[in-house]
């Protein structure tokens, strides 16, 4: 039987992988504007298209797995993602390249949704959160080795290299996938759900709670507020401070770092009641964003703001993502995968959205000003959050809190 350790590895590893294909357009984004004679903010809405059509796709698709074994759909989506690759690394034109990413987009997110799903059934009680948080972490360390990684490598043999350099790995994680995960894991059935109480209806109520309508919106603007200037950050360290290939790359690393910190932070906050902290931060966000253009004049400056922006960019996901499954643990059991599937959905609608904006900005005005685009979304999300806040007393107040088990909504099938 395999080891607990091997198969949380396994999705690690499938994490870091999606992680990688996500962002690498971010590195290697002035390599494809020069070799496919398009501009910049134009390869710009790349980015822009990945996410809108991973958070648009992500609900459809996942729920096209029935009743079929997770072992078999997951492999089946991992195909279709190595093709999407593919197709990236041998596109000698823009559309193709457009094409490839739709298609890497759509099954990135059931992906990671199902690769969740095996993390709960796989691991111990105790280790649950562990496991849960590791692999949402694979994303962060994609974000500190594949990005500067595959800029290496864009640099060294083009960036058509870096995609070929995904396919290899995704190929060694769908062997991984297919000798170590279990293979008998399958979705409970609706009548056996429906026996207990749990049904459609349920689901979609979820959405109906306020506390989970202005959530969701959170992570959707905080995430564009950032995007806006992060989807440049290369040309803003090349063109923009004047550092060279080899230095950029290496304060790519640096970045991911910041993020990285940035996502231990987050679990630290969501331990600490982090949306009453929350704020603050955004308070300080805010001001850091309206300094933006400020700070890029002068290349120290304009380094520390980039790489602050870093460390605060992602200390929202585990407060809100404790948020969801709380407000569904609670009062909407029944709704436990849906809630949980929140965060990503709608932050890759902020990435979207924020990247749009950025790609206008740069278009009309100047890639130095994001930051004025960027203050705009982190002052929504600064006002929501405070609202927020006043909803869960509020609701604290009215409504005992039920005694619901941890997990109780989200076990699963086997046979």
């Amino acid at each position: 039987m395999t080891s607990f350790k091997v198969r949380s590895f396994v999705l690690i590893l499938l994490a870091f992988v999606l992680g990688c294909s996500e962002f690498i357009i971010v590195g290697v984004l002035d390599d494809i504007s020069t070799e496919l004679h398009v501009g910049v903010s134009t390869v710009g809405y790349l980015v822009t298209i990945f996410a809108l059509v991973y958070a648009v796709s992500t609900p459809f698709v996942t729920s096209a797995v029935g009743q079929h074994t997770l072992y078999r759909f997951m492999l089946f989506l991992m195909g279709i993602f190595i093709i999407g690759n593919v197709l990236s690394a041998v596109a000698f034109t823009y559309p193709v390249l457009v094409v490839s990413r739709i298609i890497t987009a759509i099954v990135s997110g059931p992906l990671i949704s199902i690769a969740l799903t095996f993390a709960n059934y796989i691991a111990p009680i105790s280790k649950k959160a562990w496991l849960i948080s590791w692999v949402f972490s694979g994303f962060s360390i994609a974000s500190v080795f594949g990005v500067p990684l595959g800029t290496w490598i864009a640099t060294a043999a083009g960036w058509r290299m870096s995609f070929a350099a995904i396919v290899v790995v995704s190929v060694l994680t769908m062997a991984l996938i297919a000798f170590s995960l279990p293979r008998d894991l399958r979705q409970r059935r609706r009548t056996q759900a429906a026996g207990q109480g749990q049904s459609a209806d349920g689901v979609m109520a979820l959405f109906k709670d306020r506390r989970i309508q202005i959530g969701m919106l959170m992570p959707m603007v905080s995430i564009a507020g950032v995007y806006v200037v992060y989807t440049y950050l290369r040309p803003l360290l090349s063109r923009n401070l004047g550092f060279t290939t080899n230095v950029v790359t290496i304060l790519l690393f640096i970045f991911g770092v910041m993020s990285l910190i940035s996502n231990q932070l987050s679990g630290r906050l969501a331990d600490n009641d982090g949306l009453l902290k929350m704020p603050k931060i955004f308070g300080a966000e805010l001001v850091l964003m309206l300094l933006m253009p400020l700070a890029l004049t002068n290349r120290v400056t304009g380094l520390i703001a980039l790489m602050l922006m870093g460390v605060v960019m992602y200390l929202i996901n585990s407060p809100i993502q404790m948020h969801f499954l709380g407000v569904a643990e609670r009062d909407y059991p029944q709704a436990i995968v849906m809630a949980s599937s929140l965060n990503s959905i709608f932050a890759n609608f902020g990435i979207a959205l924020g990247s749009a904006t950025g790609g206008l900005i740069v278009d009309h005005l100047s890639m130095r000003v994001t930051g004025f685009g960027g203050a705009v979304y982190i002052l929504a999300a600064l006002l929501l959050v405070i609202w927020l806040n006043r909803v869960n007393k509020q609701a604290a107040e009215a409504v005992p809190v039920k005694q619901v088990p941890t997990g109780a909504a989200a076990k699963v099938q086997k046979g």
